[in-house]
C-alpha cells in the first residue's frame, strides 16, 4: 500500500478541526450514532448514502472520490437530506482515513480498488462496507480478508441479496432438507442488459482523448497498468475491461453465486473441479468475456453450472425431491411444488436469520461486535468462487482448486496469475 504523507495527515487533520465534531459512536456504546464515511461517489456510492441516510443511528460525515464531479453530486445530496454542510468533500481517500472521528467506511469504487482502499481501511481501524466482489483477483481477496482478520474490523460484502427475506428462505428451504439432497445448482447471468449491449456495439477501439479536468486519471487508474483515458471506460463501463473488472462473472456473479454459496452451506469453502469457457470478442477497449459456461463441483459433490445463455437472473437449486427457483434482483421464488413456497420459518432445524436492509445489518454488527450476514469471509469465498471460474476461462483449460489451501492444484501459472503486477507505488 502506498504509504500516506505527512502533509496528507496535516492536511486531513486541519480540516478535522474545522467542521461540526460528532464524537466517535465507539465512545458510547451501541445507542449512539455511528460515524460513516463514503469512498466512491458513482451511482452505487450515492444510493448507499441515500441508504444510510435514512438509518437514525449513522450520520454520513465525509465523501471522497477522484471525479470532482461525482463527489459534488454526493457531498450536496448528503448536506440536503440533514440539512446542514457538514459532510466534507475528500479527492483522496488516504486523508479521508486520517480522520480520527470516523468509524466506517463504504467502498463503491471500480472493482480493482476495492482492496487496496479497504485494506487501508482495515489498517486505520475503520469499519467496512465494500461493495461486491470484494477485490478484482484472488490475492488481493485473500489480502482484504487476511487484513480485516488482523484488525479486528467489521467487514460487510455489499451482496446486498443475502440480505432479503426471500432469499434467506429460499436457501434455508434447501438446507433443511426440503428438496431432498441438493445435488445441483443452476446459475443464470444473462446479459441481456442496455449496459451488456453497449458494449456489444464497440467493434473497434475508440479514440482516446484527454481527461476530464474534474478527473484525477492517474488516481482513478491506481495500480492497474498506465492507459489512455477512454470516455467509455469512465463514467461508463469500466467493468467490461479485465483490468477494472471481470464483466458480468463477478458483476452479477457476485449476487447468484453468492446465494449458491449460502444454500450449499459453502460459505467457508469453494469448489474444487472448474471447467469453463468464456468467449471473448475484443469489443474495443473491453475484452470481458459477454457469453460463457461454467460447470464446478464442490467436494460434498453438488455441482454448480451455469452462463450467460440462461435467463432470467438467479439461481436454482434442484434436489432428488424437487427444486426452488430464487429470482435475483426481484426476490421472487419459484418451485417445483407450491408448498415449498409456503413454509413455517419458524419450524426449520437451521435458520439464518433476517434484517431489515443490509445496510443495517452491517450497523447492528458494528454496533454488537456480531457477524454481518456478508462478512469478510463470506465475501472472499463468494468472490473466489467466481475468479477461479475467469483463471479457467483465462488459461482455457480445466483446474483444480484447494479451497483448504486457497490456491490451485500443480498448476503454477495459475497460482502466479492470483495477483495482479501492480502498477508503483501502489502495493498491497
Amino acid at each position: 500500500m502506498c504509504s500516506t504523507s505527512r502533509r496528507h495527515f496535516l492536511q486531513a487533520a486541519l480540516a478535522a478541526s474545522a467542521f461540526p465534531y460528532i464524537v466517535p459512536s465507539a465512545a458510547f456504546g451501541a445507542n449512539a450514532r455511528l460515524t460513516l464515511a463514503m469512498v466512491g461517489t458513482g451511482g452505487r456510492g450515492r444510493h448507499l448514502a441515500r441508504q444510510f441516510t435514512k438509518l437514525g443511528d449513522v450520520r454520513v460525515v465525509a465523501a471522497c472520490d477522484a471525479d470532482a464531479r461525482e463527489l459534488k453530486k454526493c457531498v450536496d445530496e448528503t448536506n440536503k437530506q440533514y440539512g446542514d454542510t457538514a459532510c466534507q468533500a475528500y479527492s483522496d481517500f488516504r486523508e479521508l482515513l486520517a480522520r480520527k472521528d470516523v468509524d466506517a467506511v463504504t467502498v463503491a469504487t471500480p472493482d480493482h480498488w476495492h482492496a487496496l482502499v479497504s485494506i487501508a481501511a482495515a489498517r486505520a481501524g475503520k469499519h467496512i462496507f465494500c461493495e461486491k466482489p470484494l477485490a478484482n483477483s484472488i490475492g488481493e481477496s485473500k489480502a482484504l480478508r487476511d487484513a480485516v482478520r488482523a484488525s479486528g474490523v467489521v467487514l460487510q460484502t455489499g451482496s446486498c441479496e443475502r440480505s432479503r427475506a426471500n432469499a434467506r428462505y429460499c436457501c434455508e428451504v434447501v438446507r433443511n432438507g426440503y428438496i431432498g439432497k441438493l445435488h445441483t445448482m443452476v446459475i443464470h447471468l444473462p446479459t441481456d442488459q442496455g449496459h451488456h449491449d453497449n458494449v456489444r456495439k464497440q467493434t473497434a477501439m475508440p479514440a482516446a482523448a484527454g481527461a476530464p479536468a474534474e478527473l484525477n486519471y492517474d488516481l482513478w487508474l491506481g495500480h492497474t497498468p498506465k492507459i489512455p483515458y477512454y470516455p467509455g471506460l469512465h463514467p461508463g463501463s469500466w467493468r467490461f475491461n479485465l483490468s477494472f473488472g471481470c464483466g458480468e462473472m463477478s458483476d452479477r456473479g457476485a449476487h447468484v453465486i453468492d446465494l449458491a454459496q449460502l444454500g450449499n452451506d459453502s460459505d467457508h469453502t469453494g469448489p474444487v473441479s472448474v471447467e469453463a469457457k468464456g468467449w471473448d470478442d475484443r469489443h474495443g477497449i473491453y475484452n470481458a468475456p459477454m457469453s460463457f459456461e461454467f460447470e464446478n463441483t464442490y467436494a460434498n459433490g453438488v455441482r454448480m453450472i451455469g452462463g450467460t445463455t440462461r435467463s432470467p437472473r438467479g439461481v436454482r437449486f434442484e434436489g432428488d425431491q424437487g427444486w426452488i427457483f430464487l429470482r435475483v434482483h426481484e426476490g421472487t421464488l419459484e418451485a417445483s411444488d407450491g408448498k415449498l413456497l409456503t413454509l413455517d420459518p419458524e419450524t426449520f432445524a437451521v435458520k439464518l436469520g433476517r434484517t431489515a436492509s443490509h445496510e443495517q445489518n452491517f450497523i447492528d454488527a458494528v454496533k454488537t461486535g456480531s457477524r454481518p450476514f456478508a462478512d469478510v469471509e463470506v465475501g472472499h469465498r463468494s468472490c473466489t468462487a467466481c475468479l477461479v471460474n475467469m483463471m479457467a476461462m483465462r488459461l482455457k483449460r480445466k483446474l483444480t482448486w484447494d479451497p483448504a489451501a486457497e490456491k490451485f492444484v500443480g498448476d503454477d501459472e495459475a497460482n502466479r496469475l492470483m495477483m495482479p503486477v501492480m502498477r508503483a507505488p501502489w502495493r498491497l
